[in-house]
């Protein structure tokens, strides 16, 4: 953005958010492709944001916002084409965008922060599992839909196969696994509903 001072042109401060929401307009708004042109008006508002080093950007969904109100996104373009092209309206629209995306972040970070502390707290106290066990309960109870293998076990723990084996038949015993068998191959999965298994006992 330049500014002019005796005559002469100065390069003045354009926040950087201010300047991919820019971007984002501009493209989309010269409609350049037959199809997906929002999504790479969205791809380079995000390529200019992680270019001015806002690394969290990375993680924030802008589009999950918009879809949610797809209208007011419409609105945003109309109001600036019908006011001689001021962008007020569309970088004030996506400055809220921005603010509602960050809200539904820290809301994840938040819920996954409790789901951890509630996992900690339902293995904490099962003084029936060895570490290696503890660490698979703690794996299974944040992916439902995991497989394991004896092999697998062994491998990541650094342990014989026959430790690997006991550990997980002992686990299927206790009811946190549920085995299966392939061929010559045991298979492993989590019990479904294992939280609430574990919270009754």
């Amino acid at each position: 953005m330049c500014e002019f001072a005796n005559g002469k042109a100065t390069q003045g401060f354009l926040h950087p958010i201010v300047r991919a929401i820019i971007l984002h307009f501009w493209l989309a708004y010269d409609h350049p492709f037959v199809d997906g042109n929002g999504r790479c008006a969205r791809a380079l508002f995000y390529w200019s944001m992680l270019n001015s080093g806002d690394w969290l950007c990375e993680f924030v969904s802008i589009s999950q916002v918009v879809r949610k109100a797809p209208i007011r996104y419409g609105r945003a373009f109309l109001y600036t084409e019908s006011d001689d092209n001021d962008l007020t309206y569309f970088i004030l629209y996506h400055l809220d965008v921005m603010h509602r995306a960050m809200d539904e972040l820290h809301a994840y970070i938040q819920r996954k922060t409790n789901e951890l502390k509630e996992t900690e707290q339902l293995i904490r106290l099962r003084a029936d599992l060895n570490h290696r066990q503890l660490a698979l309960l703690g794996h299974a109870l944040r992916h439902p839909d995991a497989l394991y293998t004896i092999r697998e076990h062994q491998n990541n723990h650094h342990v014989v196969y026959q430790t690997a084996r006991t550990d997980l038949f002992a686990m299927a015993e206790k009811g946190y696994l549920i085995e299966s068998r392939h061929g010559r191959e045991y298979f492993f999965r989590p019990t479904p509903g294992l939280r609430e298994f574990l919270g009754k006992g």
